[in-house]
């Protein structure tokens, strides 16, 4: 690294760094302040004098500090080229058709272009609409007359709707995006793109994952696991097959994908591409031919040149340059096998084995919803798997932090656990989370115990998360209105005082009326919070069908989002009229109407 060359850091102790990055960046909102660096060199056992660590800090800041706010990401002085490079590129072959962008697209991966085109909003909405299709109704996207309030609207449409993903962008506003501040374009992004990738690396949604099963191992055990480590489950079949070493150097506890000592002589990518390559025996598929002449070149970025070339045969060279591979870029190898995999899983389901298929049901609509709130407060680790990840209850005491009820946190245990008693001390954190939630958060448990979570009980662990949710949804609502105790009957009368006084003829008794399924109510009080926002010729009114329905709800959740609402809930939760999510939607929006000045 030539920023750290003054230094004289080796990559090894950069390495560990990275690893300290995570730890001392508690709140994981991926920023340390010059004071935190101090913790970091301690966490990373680096035996530097003081002097020299002082050296560093000032010379970290003076480069890594690109945006002058007084602390820096690890993206701030690490890859950030790299990655700017790789997220241009996919980028331009991802909107390359798309009528709405040729004001941006192509974008010169080598120039600033990336920070300049994100300025508007529209190249934001249409890669999280490529990432998870249909979040953004393309009708509310402003695509013409460009003022800097029109801008603004696309803005919080970005960002509200990257929010229900589930990225993380508590730290990122409109006025970041505009001003084109680079750690957090590429960071929103990545979150963005990874979103995407990684959608179907999922068992429910892809059923020959199956494949990856490990003698002795249950299908509950293997959907225990991340993408990340499906991914690198999927390298290493394919590596074995082919006679190749196994890719082993990371584990479940390093949260990044790292590929670092194993992949950047690009053997073994040579090995996965020829594994995965078409070989032309089904029908309607064309053979594709891996050269491996290039295995052999003993210059390593030579080498990986040469296994991009067999890469883009297959459509996928995408990420990472040859540098990238020789470095161990993790966040960019990790994309270009999630890439390979989408394009190429060369997996075949397992017939006559004793398998209970009825477990890959997948999530339901309402345990997405849950998951992509959690995520986007930035709880850590990642939240995969509702109830598999909560097993531990580490992820609910953060969101107790949230709801604003103290955590002790010299009572919880934290990984690494041991291998002995593991799970006691898991179900020690469980009692402490409903310990928490019947004291001091006065949530309703009855009948539920920290064994329940730690066991993943579906319907006892939604009563908590959603009890969290509420909260925090009325927390926000309390804060606004000076503390003022908010409830499902405050938020009833003042949606239709607000109807009422904008001359709308739409009201609501309940958040289970059925009249709510039309989202009219929703519409109308989205332009009685922001009068002449609404294009009316979009509404449909009268009678409805179902895709009507579904169209004004699309609209309306994008609308809600546009003027700054952070919106959880679906189309779908209006159009069927489910009361909790209902009630998140009309309390978002009151929310929002008591910010007007």
């Amino acid at each position: 690294m030539d920023e750290m060359a003054t230094t004289q850091i080796s990559k090894d102790e950069l390495d560990e760094l990275k690893e300290a990055f995570a730890k001392v960046d508690l709140n994981s909102n991926g920023f340390i302040c010059d004071y935190e660096l101090h913790e970091l060199f301690k966490e990373a056992n680096m035996p530097l004098p003081g002097y020299k660590v002082r050296e560093i800090i000032q010379k970290l800041m003076l480069d890594g500090d690109r945006n002058k706010d007084g602390k820096i990401s690890f993206d701030e002085f690490v890859y950030v080229k790299e990655e700017k490079y790789a997220f241009v590129n996919w980028i331009n072959k991802a909107l390359e058709n798309d009528p709405d962008c040729r004001h941006v697209i192509p974008m010169n991966p080598n120039t600033d272009d990336l920070f300049k085109a994100v300025g508007d909003g529209i190249v934001l909405c249409k890669m999280i609409n490529l990432s998870v299709p249909d979040t953004i109704d393309e009708r509310a996207i402003n695509k013409k007359k460009l003022t800097p309030f029109i801008i603004q609207e696309n803005l919080n449409l970005a960002l509200n709707s990257a929010s229900a993903i589930g990225c993380h962008v508590v730290n990122i506003g409109a006025e970041d995006l505009r001003a084109g501040k680079p750690h957090l374009v590429l960071g929103l992004l990545w979150q963005i793109i990874k979103i995407g990738l990684f959608a179907d690396i999922e068992l429910s949604r892809n059923e020959a994952l199956a494949a990856l099963l490990r003698d002795g191992e249950t299908l509950e055990e293997l959907m225990k696991l991340s993408p990340e480590e499906l991914l690198l489950r999927w390298a290493n079949f394919h590596l074995e097959n082919s006679g190749w070493q196994k890719i082993n150097n990371f584990s479940a506890d390093i949260k990044l994908f790292d590929f670092s000592n194993s992949v950047k002589d690009s053997k073994a990518y040579f090995h996965l591409l020829n594994q995965i390559a078409p070989k032309g025996q089904k029908e309607g598929e064309t053979r594709i031919d891996i050269n491996m002449s290039g295995f052999n070149e003993t210059d390593d970025l030579k080498r990986a040149e040469s296994m991009l070339q067999q890469a883009d045969k297959l459509g996928c060279r995408q990420f990472v340059t040859p540098a990238d591979v020789v470095s161990g870029n993790p966040k960019l190898n990790l994309a270009f096998v999630a890439n390979l995999f989408n394009k190429y899983p060369a997996l075949t389901k397992p017939e006559n084995q004793d398998i209970d298929w009825t477990l890959l049901e997948g999530e339901t609509r309402e345990e997405r919803t849950f998951r992509n709130w959690m995520n986007s407060l930035g709880v850590n680790p990642h939240v995969n798997h509702l109830y598999a990840d909560l097993q531990d209850a580490l992820v609910i005491l953060q969101l107790y932090e949230r709801i604003k009820v103290p955590v002790d946190w010299s009572k919880v245990n934290k990984p690494p656990y041991p291998k002995l008693g593991a799970n006691m001390k898991k179900l020690e954190n469980c009692n402490y989370a409903v310990e928490l939630g019947k004291h001091p958060a006065k949530f309703s448990l009855v009948g539920i115990g920290g064994q329940d979570l730690n066991d993943g009980n579906q319907t006892l662990t939604l009563a908590l998360v959603w009890q969290l949710m509420r909260r925090y949804t009325l927390n926000v609502l309390e804060d606004l209105g000076d503390g003022q105790k908010a409830n499902d009957d405050i938020i009833v009368s003042w949606v239709n005082r607000t109807l009422s006084e904008a001359g709308k003829s739409t009201s609501i008794q309940s958040f289970k009326d059925k009249t709510i399924s039309s989202s009219l109510a929703v519409v109308d009080l989205i332009d009685a919070i922001q009068p002449g926002c609404i294009n009316y010729d979009l509404v449909k009114s009268g009678n409805l069908t179902e895709d009507d329905k579904h169209n004004n709800a699309k609209y309306a959740v994008s609308m809600a989002r546009r003027i700054g609402a952070r919106v959880y809930a679906l189309p779908e939760d209006l159009v069927e009229v489910k009361p909790k999510m209902v009630m998140t939607v009309f309390a978002c929006l009151m929310g929002r109407g008591m910010k007007r000045v």
